[in-house]
Formats: C-alpha cells, structure tokens, sequence
C-alpha cells in the first residue's frame, strides 16, 4: 500500500479551515490534527499560571514541561491539557490573541513543530493551521490556502462564539482578528503566508460542503497522480 497523503490547510483566524480540516479528515478517512488548538492550550496555561507572554524563558519551561494531546471524538478532535478536556475553554477571544501571541516564541514553534511532525509522519493526516504547508509539512502532497473576507469571518466567528453561549460584537471581533492577521503574517517565526504549490480557496461565498469537496476533489488529483 502506497503512503497515505499529508493534506496540509493553512490560513487566517475562521477562513473555514478547522471546520474543512475536521469534515475532509472524516471524508477520507485520515486523521484530524488541529495544530491550533495546541498553540491556544499554551496560552491557556500561561494565563492560569499568570506567566506573562513577554517572559519568553519562563513561556518556554511552561511548553517544555506541559503535555498536549488531541483525540478524535465524535463531530471533531478534543484537546487534552495537562490530562484536562480544554475544548471549550480555549476558544475564548482572550485565548485566541494568548494564542497568536505565544507563537511567535521561537522555542515554544520548535516544540510544537516537532510534536506536529511527529503525529504526521506517517501520512494519513489533514493538519490545519498557519505555518503546516510553508514549515512542518512543506512537501505535503496537498497544500491549501484559505482565506475569507473580514466581515464574513468575524460573522462566523460570532455564530461560533454564539453557540458556546459568548456574545462579542461585531466590530470588536472584526478589530481582534486583523489584529491577529496583523501579527501572524508579521511575525519573524514562521509567518502566515501562503506555501509554494498551495492552492489559494477564497470561502467567502462558499459553503461548508463546496469547501470540503474542493479540497477532497485536489486530494484525489493528488493520488491519482502518484500511481
């Protein structure tokens, strides 16, 4: 049997990419890893630690000596912390921005980029997040870019904030995520940016559906074309 693929999705704060990661990995049967989620689970812990993100050693012994694990449930993947189901708790917009800003720590990428690597050596896997097609998995067979207009990822990321009973305004999300666009694509360490050989996915007007049979549809030219 021929090794299983690495489908690498990379792209701005709700471009749709976890929700296409999660649906796509269950389509093909691969393994889901929300490498996102890992950074937002160090931010968590700094914070109930009360680190302060600026203090880059002590951040860095916090990603050292933390154990992060994901486990596929049903409608996703749960995040484990330190044994604990975060799911829910780092989903907050605070965690999102301790996220973002605790990825810009070299020492705390290094790690996780191992831990990430580690899980999809093997192929099989549909990791999503900001650096997977550009660092951890440059020579992924599949590599996708997702982005989205402003307005319309702040809509969703209010419905989802919404349904975890969070209410945000509008133009308060829409601020915190180009703030977030802002450092991700500025930072010296991996900066969001799109990889060589990504296929850029506009999801502005798409469905969640038309979103996960673009990117299976580029899988399968993928495989079609190793044989």
């Amino acid at each position: 049997m021929p090794r299983q693929l690495v489908i690498a999705i990379d792209g701005p704060a709700a471009s749709g990419k976890s929700t296409t990661a999660r649906l796509v990995a269950e389509r093909l049967g691969y393994l889901y890893i929300d490498t996102g989620a890992m950074y937002r689970a160090l931010g968590l812990k700094a914070r109930r630690l009360g680190i302060p993100l600026s203090d880059l050693a002590a951040v860095a012994a916090v990603a050292e000596g933390t154990e992060i694990r994901q486990e596929q449930v049903a409608g996703g993947v749960a995040t484990f912390l330190d044994g604990e189901d975060v799911s829910v708790a780092i989903r907050s917009p605070e965690i999102s921005q301790a996220a973002s800003d605790i990825s810009t720590i070299p020492a705390v990428r290094r790690r996780l980029v191992a831990l990430q690597q580690a899980m999809g050596r093997s192929g099989g896997v549909v990791m999503e997040g900001r650096d997977i097609g550009t660092v951890v998995f440059p020579d992924a067979e599949v590599k996708v870019y997702m982005e989205a207009s402003l307005a319309e990822r702040a809509r969703r990321r209010g419905s989802e904030l919404s349904a975890r009973g969070i209410a945000a305004r509008a133009d308060e999300l829409e601020s915190q995520i180009a703030a977030r666009d802002h450092q991700d694509s500025q930072r010296e360490d991996s900066p969001l940016a799109v990889a060589p050989g990504a296929v850029v996915i506009d999801t502005t007007g798409l469905t969640v559906a038309q979103q996960v049979d673009r990117v299976v549809a580029l899988a399968g030219d993928a495989a079609g074309g190793r044989r």
